[in-house]
């Protein structure tokens, strides 16, 4: 496996670091543990944080529990997906925690191994699934979709304005054979749409993998369960931080903290009303991006949107 190195790493921690440093006995769930490489850095910098790390992919679970075993019982794993924070935080005792964070979108490991069919630059079967153990794979949604269905899975998750196109040259190519090849579906893609388009913007499959993968895993809806639960099973002084990779998940994240930290008091009375008051506080106004120095060390983080909010009421 490639040399894996954490996202906006030392800003994660710095952000955390006021909601952990204000409890005696500190605890945050790392939503998205993947190859836990955040968790292992919090855990060193406070002797005694307890970290919950949350990943739905069993062999993420596995690596990060090798990982992490020298730490005991200060870090705990379970394997579910993240919009059951409540139920996971719930396992191990706890009602509220200190801290949660989210990275979101495919983890290093998964882009890494070539077979789980999450990246058009190689070719495997065609699956995508971030838990191997259940769901539909890309293959079936490729091959037994509609045709009103995958134009809609590729305009709403790819925001692909050449979805027709594409998805009747995979019409064409599904009733000669099932389509079951990364590799094959990324041609088909290049193919199928204009030229000058295929010049610019990177690899053209990109927008069609995403929305695949999306679909495959319907990340945006269990982040827009997820995140008001997050919100939700923070104590007073909590903090959330999440790091988005496209801007679809960034649109619901900006979403859920412009309404979590706004006054509900009606805008023509002169005073502020107590219990309509905002029960957070953006941490961070708008969202940051990476450093060129971070740009240098992590080229995987040219994408990253951050963004984070503090409770400030119960």
């Amino acid at each position: 496996m490639a040399k894996h190195v954490s996202v906006l790493l030392e800003r994660c921690i710095e952000l955390l670091t006021p909601a952990i440093e204000r409890s005696k006995n500190p605890v945050i769930v790392d939503a998205t543990l993947g190859l836990g490489g955040h968790t292992e850095a919090l855990l060193q910098r406070f002797p005694n944080l307890v970290v919950i790390g949350i990943d739905r992919d069993k062999d993420a679970i596995a690596f990060a529990s090798n990982r992490l075993a020298n730490y005991g019982e200060r870090f705990k794993s379970v394997h579910a997906v993240y919009d059951q924070m409540q139920k996971c935080i719930e396992e191990f005792g706890y009602r509220k925690v200190d801290g949660i964070l989210f990275d979101l979108g495919v983890s290093s490991m998964q882009l890494d191994e070539v077979e789980r069919g999450f990246s058009y630059s190689h070719d495997a079967p065609l699956d995508m699934r971030m838990d191997k153990t259940q769901g539909r794979t890309a293959a079936d949604v490729v091959n037994l979709s509609s045709r009103d269905e995958l134009i809609s899975i590729l305009r709403r998750y790819g925001e692909e304005r050449f979805a027709p196109r594409i998805v009747d040259a995979i019409l064409r190519r599904r009733a000669i054979s099932p389509m079951n090849s990364t590799a094959e579906l990324a041609a088909l893609v290049k193919e199928n749409i204009p030229a000058a388009t295929r010049r610019t913007g990177g690899n053209p499959a990109k927008r069609t993998f995403q929305a695949l993968r999306i679909a495959v895993n319907d990340e945006l809806n269990v982040l827009s369960s997820a995140i008001p639960a997050s919100l939700e099973a923070l104590v007073l002084g909590g903090r959330l931080v999440v790091m988005s990779f496209q801007s679809l998940e960034d649109r619901i994240v900006k979403a859920f903290f412009a309404d979590a930290s706004e006054s509900k008091t009606p805008r023509e009375l002169p005073v502020e009303i107590p219990e309509l008051a905002a029960k957070f506080m953006l941490v961070v106004r708008g969202n940051e991006t990476p450093s060129p120095a971070e740009l240098a060390e992590n080229p995987r983080s040219a994408s990253v949107r951050l963004r984070a909010i503090e409770r400030v009421a119960a």
